[in-house]
């Protein structure tokens, strides 16, 4: 197949060497160093102690690459406006878009029974929704760690799991080709019919960690070690727990359960400590305000996750890596 994966960090990298690896015709939106780097070198993995080199197309103008059976949108949330703007010259008739991103997606409410709302804080104006139809839409979840600890470099860190399915659970053949093209290029795909339920399974996680984290400049093994702020961020995997429940998305995981999928990985950096230590804009928008403005439209209060975006957001704009 002919894809391309709009953002070549950490997941978008992994995703397109593995797939370019598995035989399709793979390129990649990049910028910066990142791209003058895999232009240079090609896409570079570490993985289980070894580092392979692969060609992929890399280019900055969306218009040089043309129509695609699949676009894998990897960027953070603060990005999207961007690429509302340009990815219209990737998309054809048939084109699939899927989604492979921490927080919570601006077409999340496309396929609940419950509130049909657009989420401002995630698509303002509506241009993400005017560029992107949800009918395109396979949503990923993400299980797996990987970095780029240099230009052109991907790190493969730990996990293989992909979580894939369309809004609403209402599965086409646009997801069960994406999950076979994934599974063989290396990666445990799971296709679920209720794949709302898995991003709010993985938001618990990213609203309390990804900012603590960052706050406190300390690994998630360090974070769950503490008594007092396992407690906090026990406070806020409720709240965000019952901000899904009054939407009409049921996680049906306990705090407890859900500090332990993150104890199994062990020692590692959050994504959010990993862009505040390399000086890049912060992924607050995405994990933190979409969640807020869900609780108010539910009527849900939320004073923990309220404080811990203040306190992250303050942070992040001291050092300039927050609009």
């Amino acid at each position: 197949m002919k894809i391309c994966v709009y953002g070549a960090g950490a997941i978008g990298g992994l995703m397109a060497a593995w797939l370019s690896r598995a035989g399709h015709e793979v390129s990649v939106i990049a910028r910066g160093a990142q791209l003058e780097a895999i232009q240079r070198e090609g896409l570079r993995v570490r993985s289980k102690g070894s580092t392979q080199s692969f060609r992929v197309r890399a280019e900055s103008d969306a218009t040089k690459l043309g129509p695609q059976d699949y676009v894998l949108v990897t960027v953070k949330a603060q990005s999207l406006p961007g690429v509302a703007e340009t990815i219209a010259p990737l998309l054809g008739e048939d084109t699939s878009v899927m989604t492979a991103m921490n927080g919570v997606p601006w077409w999340f409410f496309h396929g609940l029974k419950g509130p049909d709302a657009r989420l401002e804080s995630l698509d303002p104006g509506g241009r993400l929704s005017r560029a992107i139809s949800t009918e395109r839409i396979v949503g990923c979840v993400i299980h797996l760690a990987a970095s780029t600890p240099e230009p052109g470099v991907v790190s493969h860190n730990m996990g293989l799991k992909l979580i894939v399915g369309e809004p609403g659970g209402r599965n086409s053949a646009r997801t069960r080709r994406i999950a076979q093209a994934l599974t063989t290029a290396g990666f445990e795909v799971v296709v679920t019919q209720a794949i709302e339920k898995e991003f709010w399974v993985k938001l618990l996680g990213n609203v309390s960690f990804n900012p603590v984290s960052a706050l406190t400049v300390t690994t998630a093994d360090q974070l769950i070690a503490n008594q007092e702020v396992k407690a906090y961020m026990v406070e806020i995997m409720r709240e965000v727990l019952a901000i899904g429940r009054a939407v009409g998305v049921d996680a049906d995981i306990d705090p407890e359960a859900r500090i332990d999928m993150a104890r199994a990985l062990g020692r590692f950096k959050t994504s959010m400590l990993q862009d505040l230590e390399a000086g890049k804009p912060l992924e607050i928008d995405g994990l933190l305000a979409g969640t807020l403005e869900i609780a108010r439209k539910a009527g849900v209060r939320a004073p923990y996750t309220e404080s811990l975006y203040g306190l992250i957001r303050a942070r992040a704009q001291s050092t300039g890596q927050y609009r």
